[in-house]
């Protein structure tokens, strides 16, 4: 791919959006860009080449493995993003994570961990932007597990509704839709409850005319219920 093409990806992205032309372009050409499609998994690397990707563009599933080998959706991305070896190399705790592509088309530029951390200090503007974003993706985390003790699984969902609408959501008229990529599996994972207690509550939610749902969109009324 293109030098060209590289640069107008990662000024798109706001880790980079503020730097000047020549020192974006000079990252580009360091750069790897990759076109995903559905379904595919996105490779950490190992050892001395692990990988920190930018989502450009596209949703991503972060997902881990329990010792009983069952699914564990940590995290769903929306672009743009940071994921994958964000110590760069200083912790290897990405053993059992791994990326699914969830839209067709999804953009992710990478770098080689070390080459990324090499990067960051050269460049402080760019070092202090990833630590706050990294600083907002453990605050998320927080958040979660303070849910999983203090709220319901009703509540869960919601708050997960309304997290998935502020980041993905179209306002149509008097309604906010979102394009349905994930399965109720993939929801209740990540709110910590059964698929079919996930079926229930949006059952429950639709009955009340909150929502309505299908496999390909989720229709949120009442616009004002779910800010």
């Amino acid at each position: 791919m293109s030098i060209e093409m590289k640069y107008l990806y990662l000024k798109s992205h706001p880790l980079f959006a503020d730097l000047p032309e020549e020192k974006l372009a000079e990252i580009a050409g360091q750069a790897r860009v990759k076109t995903a499609r559905r379904g595919e998994h996105l490779d950490y690397g190992d050892g001395a080449f692990t990988r920190i990707y930018l989502l450009i563009n596209g949703k991503i599933k972060l997902t881990d493995i329990d010792e009983g080998d069952n699914e564990i959706v940590k995290d769903i991305l929306t672009a743009p993003d940071i994921f994958g070896d964000l110590s760069l190399g200083q912790v290897h705790s990405t053993d059992d994570e791994y990326a699914q592509v969830l839209t067709g088309n999804t953009i992710v530029c990478y770098f080689l961990a070390g080459d990324f951390r090499r990067l960051l200090e050269a460049n402080p503007a760019i070092a202090i932007n990833y630590a706050n974003r990294v600083n907002a993706k453990l605050r998320k985390l927080e958040i979660r597990h303070s849910d999983l003790v203090f709220r319901d699984a009703k509540s869960r969902l919601i708050r997960f509704i309304k997290s998935w609408a502020k980041a993905d959501g179209s306002t149509i008229g008097d309604k906010i839709v979102l394009n349905n990529y994930l399965t109720h599996s993939d929801i209740a994972s990540v709110i910590a409850t059964s698929r079919q207690s996930v079926n229930m509550l949006l059952n429950e939610l639709r009955d009340a005319g909150l929502l309505l749902y299908n496999r390909k969109h989720i229709e949120l009324h009442n616009p004002l219920s779910w800010n």
